[in-house]
């Protein structure tokens, strides 16, 4: 039914979603992904780009990360994202590169990112609960609108139940592994 198929591609996209957003959640690991989505105003400002977009950003070691602008003149616009950003990092210019140091997570801070994690997740499994409620919905209707059985309305609410237990449980998988991540010296 398309119904069901729809309604997986949504769910799909709402772990990939998730998955992006929890990249830029620090853990106390350097990864490029860190970094690489902040938004950079460049050429006075004319100019809005990605940093993965305006460097290249490799890791140097488990703590620093070096970023290499392809362009020179955007080096000073680059710290200043990193120093507007909420990752709450300093970066040091070197020639022609910048290079970040990630110090340890304090427990106060550890804390702070699994609560923000956290909120993200929440906020992922509503999305996702939201999508079922608006496919019952349209199953509920399709029945009143004597378009399908009562046999297959049961079939197709326990089928979108299901799919739907899977993706919040795949979330939840997801959630742990980002905890531990954060929790990890």
């Amino acid at each position: 039914m398309d119904n069901i198929s729809q309604f997986k591609a949504s769910c799909q996209k709402v772990i990939e979603s998730l998955k992006e957003d929890l990249k830029s959640i620090r853990t106390g690991r350097a990864s490029p992904s860190l970094v690489e989505n902040l938004t950079v105003e460049t050429y006075g400002g004319s100019t809005r780009l990605k940093l993965m977009e305006l460097s290249t950003i490799v890791t140097e070691g488990p703590i620093a990360l070096s970023i290499s602008p392809f362009d020179q003149s955007t080096i000073q616009d680059i710290e200043r994202a990193i120093l507007k950003s909420p990752l709450g990092l300093s970066p040091i210019v070197q020639s022609n590169r910048i290079l970040l140091k990630i110090p340890p997570l304090s427990t106060e801070q550890r804390e702070k990112f699994i609560k923000t994690a956290a909120e993200l997740i929440e906020d992922k499994k509503n999305q996702i609960r939201n999508l079922r409620d608006n496919v019952r919905k349209s199953i509920k209707n399709s029945f009143e609108k004597k378009e399908t059985t009562e046999d297959e309305k049961f079939r197709l609410e326990k089928e979108i139940d299901n799919i739907s237990t899977l993706f919040t449980e795949e979330i939840q998988v997801i959630k742990d592994k980002k905890e531990a991540e954060i929790r990890e010296v």
